[in-house]
């Protein structure tokens, strides 16, 4: 019986296969060949041309992996040894406006077991933003210290953006949660709703980011370690380009240029509370630009505003136009918090987190790879749970971005 056995499985295997060459080794499939199979891709986004993207194929059983670009509609893959795959498609494209779009698609446990059969793969895309968010520290220092929040925003391109007009928004509610606030029906999908707005001062060209440069707003943007602050903090926010000022006398005005307060439950004032605060628990956040040419002004346009339909509160939130986005992060307390998300996932499609408040630990975009001058080029997926490492002791500038040189300490 055991001699049967012993004949009989190996024919089925050698059946299951027939259509394919036969392979005595794995490390030999690119010489022998095996299986080729037709990856027919398909873009979702009009105007693409997907020629160029980057397509892998992973057999993990075999250990086998093949990477190649795509012809264009269709590519011929060959060589593969038959079996189970993960098929990815990814990149980055234009459209014939110039705009970049980061574009992927999958197909996950895919058998490869007929040579010559039509793989069909969907591609999906989403717009790229020049300037992403590369560090947030929102957590604090112990003992209950947030006057050190920061946001770093770099330049991911290879073109110069002026930063006149650029919007920084925290979104609403202020922690996730599952408890969701309830918009116009009218508003549909259109919106980003937040609770407070600031915009960088400018006529239109005083603050250029060069490619390959950031800047920062702080909270705050004083040295922290000092004594009268808290000697525990890792930041020293002085070199700050920009800070949220006020009005604080026990805060008083820095040196780095205060951002425009442009809303706040239905007005352009600050309002009363004495500190823009973002939550230690996680907030949630977008930088947007208003299109040329158009209207945006929330505290005097009633139609960019509204309240959550099912609160009792009367609090106004400004909606920002979710095309107006360039980038958006979601943070929260854990992983768990994933279940509460505040940001469209068109926008943000995961969340990021350093688990504990107060505990001196932010979050950092992972480094993807270095231009000619050393400056890097950061990961942008629009998934904040694979874009960002979590738990990092936060610094400014941390894989060797530039200081731009309207940055006050270098006028000194």
């Amino acid at each position: 019986m055991n001699n049967l056995k012993s004949f009989i499985f190996p024919l089925i295997i050698c059946l299951l296969f027939s259509q394919c060459k036969r392979i005595d080794d794995a490390a030999d499939a690119k010489k022998v060949g095996a299986c080729q199979i037709s990856v027919n891709a398909s873009s979702k986004v009009d105007g693409l041309a997907l020629k160029g993207l980057k397509i892998v194929l992973e057999n993990f059983a075999e250990g086998f992996r093949k990477e190649m670009q795509l012809d264009g509609v269709s590519t011929q893959v060959s060589g593969l040894i038959p079996g189970i795959y993960s098929i990815n498609i990814s990149g980055r494209v234009e459209n014939a406006n110039g705009e970049t779009y980061y574009v992927n698609g999958s197909k996950i446990n895919y058998p490869v077991l007929k040579d010559g059969e039509a793989v069909d793969i969907s591609i999906a895309g989403t717009k790229i933003s020049p300037l992403i968010f590369s560090e947030i520290f929102y957590a604090g220092t112990s003992p209950f210290y947030f006057r050190n929040q920061f946001y770093e925003i770099y330049n991911n391109s290879d073109e110069t953006i002026y930063l006149d007009g650029l919007y920084f928004g925290n979104v609403t509610p202020g922690n996730a949660t599952t408890v969701k606030p309830l918009w116009p029906s009218e508003d549909g999908e259109k919106y980003v709703y937040v609770e407070r707005l600031w915009k960088v001062p400018g006529n239109g060209t005083d603050y250029p980011l060069k490619a390959g440069e950031s800047f920062v707003i702080s909270q705050f943007a004083a040295n922290h370690k000092l004594p009268l602050y808290n000697p525990a903090s890792p930041i020293d926010g002085s070199s700050s380009e920009f800070e949220f000022n006020m009005d604080n006398p026990n805060f008083p005005n820095q040196p780095a240029v205060d951002m425009v307060h442009a809303y706040y439950n239905g007005s352009a004032s600050k309002g009363s509370l004495p500190q823009f605060l973002t939550p230690v628990f996680g907030g949630a956040f977008v930088i947007f630009k208003v299109p040329a040419g158009t209207a945006y002004d929330p505290a005097n346009d009633p139609n960019m505003r509204t309240r959550n339909m099912v609160s009792s509160s009367t609090t106004l939130y400004a909606k920002v136009p979710r095309e107006y986005v360039l980038d958006a992060v979601e943070c929260g307390d854990n992983a768990n918090s994933i279940n509460g998300k505040r940001v469209p996932s068109v926008l943000d499609a995961g969340m990021t987190y350093v688990g504990a408040t107060y505990n001196s630990q932010g979050v950092a975009r992972k480094k993807a790879a270095e231009n000619e001058d050393g400056t890097p080029v950061l990961t942008d997926t629009n998934n904040s749970t694979e874009d960002f490492e979590r738990g990092v002791v936060p610094m400014f500038r941390r894989h060797g971005s530039k200081m731009p040189s309207w940055n006050h300490t270098l006028r000194k």
